[in-house]
Formats: C-alpha cells, sequence, structure tokens
C-alpha cells in the first residue's frame, strides 16, 4: 500500500536583519552630535516605543538649550554702565592678626595663652612684667599683660614672650614698671555692711568683724554697727589679697568709739585715791611700819595712807605725828 508523499512545511522567513543605520553605537552619538539626524534614526529603529519618546525629548532639550540662555548685553552707545554694587556696611569688629604676626594674648591666663600660641604656630616664653623676676612656677595663676616677638626664637619656630603678673595683681603701665598694687581703703565710720560693700573689690580672703569694747559681744548680724578701727590700715598695699584677712573693730549704733583697742565699756569700780589733811599735801597708798595691837607707836608712816590700828600714832618723815583715825593717818 502507498502513502502520499507527506505534505511540504512552509519555509521558514528569512531573518529580519538591522541595517547599519539602526545600530545604538551611531544612533546615540548623533543624538548628543546631531540631535535632528539622531532623532530621525530613533524612530527608524526597531526600539520600543518608551525608548524612543524619551530619547525624543531628551535630544530635543539638548538641541534647544543653547538658545534659551540670557541674551547678550547692548553694546555700544545706548549701553547703560551698571551701578557697582555696595556691599552692606558690616558691623566693626576687631582687627585681625597680620598674616606674619602672632594673635593677641593680653589679658589671657599664661597657661591658655601658651597652649593657643603653640596651636597658632608660635613658641613661647615668659617673664615678670613688674621690676622683680619672679619665676611662673605655676602658669595658671599668672595672666599676659604685654606680648612681643622674641628676638631669639626657640629652635625654628618664631617665639612670643610674655610679660605676665599674678591673676589678682593689676598690670604696670608698661613692662618693668612697679606693679600698682590695690591699697585699703577708709571704712572707718561706715557701718559694717558698707564696709564690706566697699571692701568687696579687693578680692580679700576673708572680713572679720570684732567688738571695739572688749567687755561687748557682737550680735548674730552687726550689719548697722559702727567701724571704729580697722586693719590693715587705710592707704596700706594690698598684694596677696587671697590670703589677707581684714579685721574690723565695731560699735553698736548710737555707742561713741573707745579712744584705743581693747577696751573696756563698763571698767571694773577703782578705790578713790586717800586724801592728805597734812599741809605738805603728801599722800600715799600704804603706811609703813603699823603697830600689832590697839594704841602704840607705829613708826615711820605716810600721812593719808591706810591704817588698820585706831589710835596708834606715827611720825612722818618730816617729823610730824599723826594718829590713825577712820582708818588713815591723820593730824
Amino acid at each position: 500500500m502507498t502513502y502520499p508523499p507527506p505534505y511540504p512545511y512552509p519555509p521558514a522567513p528569512a531573518p529580519d536583519r538591522r541595517r547599519w543605520w539602526q545600530h545604538p553605537a551611531l544612533i546615540i552619538p548623533l543624538l548628543v552630535i546631531l540631535p535632528p539626524v539622531g532623532i530621525v534614526l530613533v524612530w527608524t529603529s526597531r526600539w520600543k516605543s518608551a525608548p524612543k519618546i524619551l530619547s525624543t525629548l531628551v535630544a530635543g532639550a539638548w538641541m534647544i538649550a543653547p538658545f534659551l540662555g540670557d541674551p547678550p548685553e547692548k553694546t555700544g552707545a545706548d549701553a547703560k554702565p551698571k551701578a557697582a554694587a555696595v556691599a552692606p556696611a558690616a558691623p566693626s569688629a576687631s582687627p585681625a592678626p597680620s598674616p606674619s604676626g602672632p594673635p593677641d594674648f593680653v589679658g589671657k591666663n599664661l597657661k591658655d595663652a601658651q597652649s593657643a600660641a603653640q596651636t597658632a604656630g608660635f613658641h613661647s616664653i615668659s617673664h615678670d612684667a613688674g621690676p622683680g623676676d619672679s619665676g611662673q612656677w605655676s602658669d595658671g595663676n599668672w595672666k599676659v599683660c604685654f606680648q612681643v616677638l622674641a628676638d631669639k626664637p626657640v629652635g625654628k619656630q618664631p617665639t612670643i614672650d610674655f610679660a605676665v603678673t599674678r591673676n589678682e595683681w593689676p598690670c604696670p603701665a608698661k613692662d618693668g614698671d612697679p606693679i600698682p598694687y590695690p591699697k585699703m581703703p577708709k571704712v572707718v565710720g561706715q557701718d559694717y555692711a558698707k564696709a564690706q560693700e566697699t571692701l568687696k573689690p579687693l578680692g580679700l580672703q576673708k572680713i572679720e568683724p570684732q567688738s571695739a569694747y572688749t567687755d561687748v559681744t557682737l550680735p548674730g548680724d552687726p550689719a548697722s554697727w559702727t567701724v571704729c578701727f580697722q586693719e590693715p590700715e587705710e592707704g596700706k598695699e594690698v598684694q596677696y589679697p587671697k590670703t589677707t584677712t581684714a579685721y574690723l573693730s565695731l560699735t553698736a549704733p548710737g555707742t561713741d568709739c573707745p579712744a584705743a583697742k581693747y577696751t573696756k565699756l563698763h571698767p571694773d569700780p577703782t578705790r578713790p585715791p586717800a586724801g592728805d589733811d597734812d599741809d605738805d599735801g603728801s599722800g600715799g597708798s600704804s603706811s609703813t611700819g603699823g603697830s600689832s595691837g590697839s594704841g602704840g607707836s607705829a613708826g615711820t608712816i605716810t600721812p593719808g595712807a591706810f591704817c588698820s590700828n585706831s589710835g596708834s600714832t606715827g611720825v612722818s618723815q618730816k617729823g610730824l605725828v599723826y594718829t590713825c583715825r577712820d582708818r588713815h593717818w591723820r593730824r
């Protein structure tokens, strides 16, 4: 039995080859260099719709970008000159150090100034700004009064020479001048509260109130009491206020100050001196050669002096006879 020949299959379609002008390696450079040509080739390529649209928009923007800038300024006779822009006035500031000079450290603590100078590229040395030659053993206790560049730098770095004084002292008028130490102001006559305010700027270690009278006790708050004496005295230089105590002797309101320190307001009663009835006006406080019994002779006595044996007699150095009456030698 014979079969008919098989039905022939349709031939496969020939592959659709991409033309050379459709290659991305050509289209992309042309989109940058010649956007119109690149856009045409994009739409003849086998790209999908989205890439075609995006490429067209980008190339079109790139093509018209040079024409969207500011128009050129007018030149010639009708061109008006522009006014120079005036910068707003800036607030005045402290002048910055010149590039060749060091920063200003005057008034700063010596230890801080040394650290900042090192950061700025300077070595530093220091000396006493007063007439003395005190060494700065603890740099934190000193402050900078003056500064200059040292004539002989230390090493290769430029060197700043600091003239310094203690933190609690004022600076002299110039390097090497005497230190104008603060002087003790007058507080005598002020009440204690006012005196404290007057002494406060000195930075004293302590202000100690005392009673001007040795037999009077201060109250808990003697603010209204009056200063009679002060120590240190008025006008005395205070070189070391941090270790100085001011002692103020006070008296109560309405009470006069004593004539001298260490005085009692109510002194102990004293026996008044005995009078002398002798015409020669001599007197004394005791007798000599007293008698042990009533009557008798007491020997040499002092007229007007105290005697214990009533009725006894005694003779003064002038040869006058005295009798003990009312416990005193009388004529």
